[in-house]
């Protein structure tokens, strides 16, 4: 018979194994407030920036918290004020 030898779970591991289990459920902020419907408009650019990187990228609906609905509305008001010059392309190069 053999025995099992245990094994000791370093601490990065044991903390690798935590952050996994800690699952924080997101909600959509423009189907709890009315207040953010009317923010989701091409002419507010200082509320659409909320929602880019710092390179100009349109954040994830997994990062920005948002459902499927509002944020393919999102990325069609952000395209929008691209075109029309409110909001950036991508960031600026010194």
């Amino acid at each position: 018979m053999t025995k099992k030898i245990k094994l000791k779970i370093s601490s990065r591991l044991v903390k690798k194994k935590m952050r996994r289990t800690t699952n924080v459920q997101k909600t959509c902020r423009f189907c709890t407030d009315a207040e953010y419907k009317q923010g989701l408009d091409y002419k507010n650019a200082t509320f659409l920036r909320s929602f880019l990187t710092e390179r100009g990228k349109i954040l994830h609906s997994r990062i920005s918290g948002n459902c499927a609905k509002h944020q393919r509305c999102l990325a069609h008001s952000i395209k929008k004020a691209r075109m029309v010059a409110l909001v950036p392309f991508a960031a600026q190069y010194n």
